[in-house]
């Protein structure tokens, strides 16, 4: 079967390419269609109709020799989308973004060349927890075990280079190098994908995607996934000795963590909220997926650099359960959390952990809460401690005319141009701490890449953000020394009509690694980004750009992007003081220097 295919490849152009095969290829081909299926039940369509039945209705790919009979056939699919990206970075970047909003993203590359380029990006949704299908147009299937040398490879007979570091940062690899097994390969990688919520790799021969199969029917069968279920049993104990813990307590607490999304707990976590009465509290990777409007939200716990008033309440709380948490340097501000074990419930998606007693497994997040919002008893004494001790902020002294802008100012305004039709992408760097502190009205999207901590990340994630969520307006906040390292995929944007504002804060540096560990290589060189914009956008699009100063020329630039060019793509350069940081940037900074800068432990 495999030498049949291979001998059909060989003699057939390229889907798209200019010629004819011999009448006995033709012949050939002819009967494989007649014995297996019709012409368009092919390995490509079926990718295809299995993207779109999962949610995928835009998919991020570079061309390169490898996949290109395979984007022919996505291009064919009309519920499809082909997204063409300036790199494979930003394609695996943008279907990151794409996956925050619906749930799973796509990015299509070519072998080994796109495939290494790809996988930053792949690594970051691993630690993000996002269901990204990465398809990689792989060598012809009669060139494996052949020790043969290709083009695209590290010079080596053996090209399983590639698979072996996607290997790493997926929880699944399928290797589709013939046409009898590869429905269900490609089957049971997309359903790991979403049942494990990572991201998954599959390579399908060059040679492969055109070729009829009769797995491949024209309707595919409706795609299914087997639920997981909690243990009775377990679940019941769970909720006892949870219940025995937290209503003896005098002031409990609830802070919510990024895990809730792979969960998919969000609904019953705020059901244990209105339930229990108590203060709730998100980790800064939460942020976005909690309401803020909640009548006992209190703010963001990160330790030294929490929200007003709100580590206070949830460190002096005795009893306080994290639900989702991600502890690591970053969120534990270098490890200088004020936490006791003694007093902490750890519920994750499918086990509790109570203080340093018993632990549950095979309990899901979801079934525990709603369970235990059942019976909880109500406490609202941390959330009256929080409201007996809040001070509202006071507001950023008043500019003078023509003053240079300050980035607090900055932020007042960005403040009122929240509402439920816009959504926040905040790049690592300074625009953690300053989004961090925007209170986020009902339906305001909110995204950061806080574990993996990428910088760049932003750039391809609004692209795919913006792209799943159209009814959105994004709002990006971007560093320059980030916006350097992937600025090409505006090109994209514009390529693909997307409106989003994207407000560039141009301090002269790496800001976040100065306050870390200072040096010259923090410093780099500075572009006139609102002409590099121009210069991409080269009058094709809508596009309009600005550069401003001070207070006033933030409030035009504001005014004319949401009122004026509210269908354009609008890039705001903001020129800042390089020394124009955020408190709280100092104090993390200088706590995750120390944890860097411990000595060896003693041998």
């Amino acid at each position: 079967m495999d030498t049949k295919i291979g001998s059909i490849n060989t003699t057939k152009p390229a889907h798209g390419e200019v010629g004819s095969p011999p009448n006995g290829a033709v012949s050939t081909i002819q009967n494989y269609v007649s014995a297996f299926g019709p012409s368009d039940a092919t390995l490509g369509r079926h990718v295809a109709r299995r993207l779109v039945q999962v949610g995928v209705t835009d998919v991020f790919s570079v061309p390169g020799d490898f996949n290109l009979t395979l984007l022919d056939h996505l291009i064919a699919e009309p519920e499809l989308n082909l997204i063409g990206c300036c790199n494979e970075l930003n394609a695996g970047y943008a279907a990151d973004g794409y996956a925050r909003n619906r749930g799973v993203g796509a990015c299509v590359v070519t072998f080994t060349v796109g495939g290494l380029s790809v996988l930053n990006a792949i690594a970051g949704a691993y630690s993000e927890n996002l269901p990204v299908i990465c398809i990689v147009g792989g060598p012809n299937s009669n060139d494996y075990g052949t020790n043969r040398i290709l083009h695209h490879t590290i010079g080596l007979p053996n090209f399983s280079q590639e698979l072996r570091c996607f290997r790493t940062v997926t929880c699944y690899q399928a290797m589709v190098t013939n046409l009898e097994d590869a429905h269900e390969q490609i089957d049971r990688a997309i359903s790991t994908a979403l049942k494990e919520s990572k991201p998954v790799y599959i390579s399908i021969s060059c040679n492969l995607a055109g070729i009829p199969h009769r797995t491949f029917s024209r309707d595919p069968v409706p795609f299914s996934l087997s639920p997981k279920l909690s243990n009775k049993m377990g679940l019941e104990a769970a909720v006892d000795a949870t219940l025995e813990f937290l209503n003896k307590a005098v002031k409990p607490v609830m802070v919510g963590g990024p895990n809730l999304r792979v969960a998919k707990a969000t609904d019953a976590f705020v059901d244990m909220a209105d339930a229990s009465g108590y203060a709730l509290a998100v980790m800064p990777s939460a942020k976005g997926l909690v309401p803020e409007h909640h009548p006992h939200f209190i703010g963001t716990y990160w330790g030294a650099v929490s929200t007003p008033f709100c580590s206070e309440i949830v460190e002096s709380a005795d009893a306080y359960i994290f639900v989702g948490p991600i502890f690591n340097d970053y969120s534990s501000v270098g490890y200088s959390l004020l936490l006791k074990q003694e007093k902490a419930i750890i519920v994750q998606p499918d086990r509790v952990t109570i203080a340093n007693g018993p632990a549950f497994g095979c309990i899901l997040m979801s079934d525990f809460l709603r369970e235990l919002a059942k019976r909880i008893k109500r406490n609202a004494t941390a959330y009256e401690n929080y409201c007996r001790i809040f001070v509202p902020e006071g507001k950023p002294l008043k500019c003078h005319p023509k003053e240079p802008l300050t980035v607090n100012i900055m932020f007042q305004h960005i403040q009122q141009m929240l509402s439920s039709e816009t959504a926040v992408i905040a790049e690592t760097g300074d625009s953690w701490f300053n989004c961090q502190k925007l209170k986020l009205p009902k339906g305001c999207g909110y995204e950061f890449q806080m574990q993996y901590g990428s910088i760049g990340w932003s750039v391809g994630a609004t692209l795919g953000y913006a792209q799943a969520s159209p009814e959105k307006r994004v709002l990006a906040f971007i560093g320059d020394g980030s916006f350097q390292v992937t600025a090409q995929d505006i090109s994209t944007m514009l390529r693909n009509g997307q409106k989003s504002i994207i407000f560039l804060i141009n301090n002269g540096g790496y800001t976040i690694e100065v306050e870390i560990h200072d040096g010259p290589y923090n410093v780099i060189k500075n572009w006139n980004y609102t002409g590099l914009v121009d210069a991409i956008h080269n009058g094709e699009g809508k596009c309009w750009t600005a550069k401003v100063r001070c207070e006033e020329e933030l409030v035009e630039a504001i005014e004319t992007a949401t009122c004026q060019k509210k269908d354009s793509l609008c890039f705001i350069e903001v020129i800042v003081h390089k020394d124009d940081t955020s408190k709280e940037l100092l104090q993390w900074g200088s706590r995750v220097s120390a944890a860097n800068s411990r000595p060896p432990n003693p041998q």
